[in-house]
């Protein structure tokens, strides 16, 4: 049975913030039933994102070295602790409205989930649920997080499932806030097979799989969010010079 539908907004490679404004946006715009629910896809410049639960002590190098590498550090207005996103990852931020999803958020992540899970799957990596924790994991070693946030019973941010990171940039931190876990990447488990990772598909097959879990119908949007008014606003020369400095500087 399908539950409504979905729109898919694939926005490419765009700062954190601008993303974060396009969310709060949808969210009012969900609430006042003027869109679908929506699903964003999306890659960002390197970013740190504190969630509720988190604080700056999961932070091991200096707010100097940060500054130096371009990399800011962000509170934001989900649940979990610190956590980093960067180039190499599959980023997703579900617009939904809960009232349709059983108004529960435990069901709600562990949907999310179960979307990677199968989307791993479709790449042989068998993968696994931690009692106590949110995410997915390949033994001991976490590979997607997740952290949302619900307004009005509208949910917003979502999940990141590490594709090809450069895993130097966890060194900082202390992912998640957990000491005795590790992270790992879909790249660092294929190492040995050689196999060339397509984002692209992993997308196509993300979809199909959410549209699944979610007895959904997804609608990939052709533009990319421009519609939107806080996608209207161009960033400064300086904005785009620290997001260019922050993904080269540990090449």
């Amino acid at each position: 049975m399908i539950n409504g539908r979905c729109q898919v907004l694939d926005l490419g490679f765009v700062d954190y913030r601008k993303t974060w404004d396009l969310q709060k946006e949808l969210v009012e715009r969900r609430f006042h039933q003027e869109v679908p629910d929506t699903l964003i896809l999306v890659e960002h410049p390197p970013v740190f994102t504190i969630g509720r639960s988190g604080s700056r002590k999961n932070i091991h190098v200096s707010n100097e070295y940060l500054e130096v590498l371009g990399i800011p550090v962000l509170e934001v207005d989900r649940g979990g602790d610190i956590t980093y996103h960067g180039p190499g990852q599959l980023v997703g931020y579900p617009i939904l409205d809960l009232t349709g999803h059983g108004r529960d958020v435990h069901l709600l992540l562990r949907r999310l989930e179960e979307v990677l899970i199968r989307l791993l799957a479709d790449h042989g990596v068998e993968t696994k649920r931690e009692a106590g924790y949110t995410g997915v994991w390949v033994g001991n070693e976490k590979i997607a997080s997740i952290g949302i946030g619900v307004r009005r019973w509208i949910s917003f941010h979502g999940f990141c499932l590490n594709v090809s990171p450069d895993m130097k940039y966890f060194s900082m931190i202390t992912p998640c806030g957990i000491r005795d876990k590790r992270i790992t990447s879909l790249t660092k488990l294929k190492d040995k097979s050689r196999e060339e990772i397509d984002l692209q598909e992993m997308k196509e097959r993300l979809i199909r799989h959410f549209g699944d879990v979610f007895a959904m119908e997804m609608e990939q949007e052709r533009e990319k969010g421009e519609r939107f008014p806080c996608f209207q606003k161009v960033s400064s020369p300086a904005e785009e010079e620290i997001a260019s400095r922050a993904v080269q500087t540990l090449h």
